[in-house]
C-alpha cells in the first residue's frame, strides 16, 4: 500500500491554521528552511516524514506522509502554549524555580529526567510532550493557567507579596528570629526580642515567621523541596536558637539582618561562637544574598552536599 502525502497547506487547512502560521512552526522546529525564496526540507524533516514533490502546475512544495500529521499538530498546539521557561518570564520568577513551584501545586512531577502532567495539570491545560531528539519529557499549558488563583497566590507568596497574619502589609524591619540565651538575663532579653518581633509572616508552607527576609528563605527552601525546621533549638546544652535547620546534612542557616546595630553584632558573635565551637554547619546569609537566593544558595548547599537543582 503507497503511503499518501498531504501539502504544508493542505495541512494547515485541515488544522485550521494560516499557512504562514504553520510554515514558521515548522521552520522554529528545525524541519524546514528557506533557500531562494523557497521552502525546502531539513535533514531533520525529511527524517521526520517529509519529502519534496513536484507538481505540474504548482512547482516543487513540502508534502508530509499521514502518518506524520499527528505530531505537526502536536507541534502546532505546543508553539501555542506556555512552556516553563515562558511562565518564569511572565511571573518574573527564575526558570529554575517555576517547574517546583508548579510541582508543589500537584500540576506535574519529576520524573528521571524532566517532568510529566499530573491529572490535576491535565484539568487545568497542561499538556505532556517529549523533546524531539532526547526524549526528556516537558509540560507546556494553556495560557489560561496564568489566571489560576492557587498559582497566583503561591507565586505571590514566593515573591514575598503575602500580606501578614493579621492582614498587614508587608513587615516593618528585617530581623532575624534566633537568639541566644546562656543566662536568665539573656533569656529574658530574648523574650523581650520576641515578644517585640512577632512571627506573623506566612511562608508558603505553612510556617509564621519574624521578617520578609526569613519568609522568602523559608519559600525558596520549600519550593526546592528541602525539608528544613524554622527556629530549632540547637543540640547544645546552651539554649540557642538557629534560623533554619536543614536536616538533610545537618546544616544551620542564619540570616544576619541588623549589622548596624551593636547589640545586635554582639548576639551574631556569641552566636558564631558557638558554632564554632560545636563544629557545626553553618550557611550564613546577609541583605545583598536575599534578592539573590537562586545564585547564592545553590553554591552554598552544594559546598555541604545538597543539590538544590
Amino acid at each position: 500500500m503507497s503511503q499518501k502525502y498531504v501539502s504544508t497547506s493542505a495541512l494547515a487547512k485541515e488544522m485550521s491554521l494560516p499557512a504562514k502560521e504553520l510554515f514558521q512552526i515548522l521552520l522554529t522546529k528545525g524541519l524546514i528552511q528557506r533557500e531562494n525564496e523557497n521552502w525546502t526540507l531539513t535533514d531533520q524533516g525529511k527524517e521526520a516524514g517529509g519529502i519534496m514533490k513536484t507538481h505540474p502546475q504548482y512547482g516543487t512544495y513540502i508534502a508530509w506522509d499521514e502518518s506524520m500529521t499527528d505530531k505537526l499538530v502536536s507541534a502546532a498546539e505546543e508553539e501555542k502554549l506556555l512552556n516553563a521557561t515562558a511562565l518564569s518570564k511572565h511571573f518574573n520568577v527564575s526558570k529554575f524555580r517555576m517547574n517546583p513551584i508548579l510541582s508543589e501545586l500537584g500540576m506535574i512531577q519529576k520524573s528521571v529526567k524532566g517532568w510529566t502532567v499530573t491529572k490535576l495539570g491535565e484539568s487545568l491545560g497542561g499538556r505532556q510532550f517529549e523533546h524531539a531528539q532526547t526524549g526528556i519529557p516537558s509540560v507546556s499549558w494553556n495560557p489560561s493557567i496564568l489566571t489560576n488563583k492557587r498559582l497566583l497566590e503561591t507565586i505571590q507568596s514566593v515573591q514575598g507579596n503575602t500580606v501578614t497574619e493579621n492582614g498587614d502589609a508587608e513587615e516593618q524591619v528585617d530581623e532575624p528570629a534566633v537568639q541566644e540565651q546562656e543566662a536568665p538575663k539573656a533569656a529574658a532579653a530574648s523574650v523581650g526580642f520576641r515578644d517585640k518581633f512577632e512571627a506573623k509572616h506566612r511562608t508558603a508552607d505553612g510556617h509564621y515567621v519574624r521578617s520578609r527576609a526569613e519568609m522568602l528563605i523559608d519559600n525558596w527552601l520549600y519550593m526546592s523541596e528541602i525539608v528544613h525546621a524554622y527556629e530549632r533549638k540547637l543540640p547544645i546544652e546552651e539554649d540557642v536558637y538557629c534560623d533554619f535547620y536543614l536536616p538533610v546534612g545537618k546544616v544551620y542557616i542564619e540570616y544576619w539582618g541588623l549589622e548596624n546595630d551593636e547589640r545586635y553584632r554582639e548576639r551574631k558573635r556569641v552566636k558564631l561562637d558557638i558554632y564554632e565551637k560545636y563544629g557545626f554547619k553553618l550557611i550564613e546569609l546577609e541583605d545583598a544574598d536575599i534578592q539573590n537566593l537562586d545564585d547564592v544558595l545553590p553554591r552554598k548547599l552544594l559546598k555541604f552536599g545538597i543539590q538544590a537543582y
